[in-house]
């Protein structure tokens, strides 16, 4: 999948780097660490991150593995969240990036992180990012369960 690393004006900033510095899916191990770089910014106050990561249980059934599909528009979905993030909070940085592929408990499946002049504001377009793309971006997840049986979430 393609990762987003672009420099062009924020609306209302010249000169400013392009708010949207990573969105990617991919089937590798994610990190915290990058998505955190990806968000800095001197003019940041607050940077908010968040981590979704695989658990075990889910529905008080025990959660052995899982794994995420994304439809080939899942990209393209994606970029419109963020840029609606975007352009109804003062972002000046956004990132996020999310699995695909088999996955076991305890690794991480989703990591976003939004960065803005304050604390309060970074905290409400972090939450709209993550509600927004477990919402609207077709991405489903398969998880098999201890008992044997299996189920698909987000399917259509």
């Amino acid at each position: 999948m393609t990762s987003v690393h672009a420099s062009s004006a924020h609306p209302g900033e010249q000169g400013a780097e392009e708010p949207i510095r990573l969105l990617e899916l991919r089937a590798t191990p994610l990190s915290v660490d990058e998505v955190h770089r990806a968000v800095g910014d001197s003019a940041a106050g607050g940077t908010a991150l968040f981590v979704g990561t695989v658990r075990d249980h889910d529905g008080g059934a025990d959660v052995d593995a899982l794994s995420y599909s994304a439809h080939p528009s899942a990209e393209a979905e994606l970029r419109k969240v963020a840029e609606k993030v975007v352009a109804d909070f003062p972002v000046r940085a956004l990132a996020a990036v999310h699995r695909t592929g088999d996955l076991v408990v305890g690794d991480l499946a989703v990591v976003v992180a939004v960065s803005c002049a304050h604390r309060g504001e970074a905290f409400e377009a972090c939450r709209r990012l993550i509600d927004d793309l477990k919402r609207e971006v077709p991405i489903w997840k398969h998880q098999r369960f201890s008992d044997g049986t299996e189920e698909w979430v987000g399917a259509c």
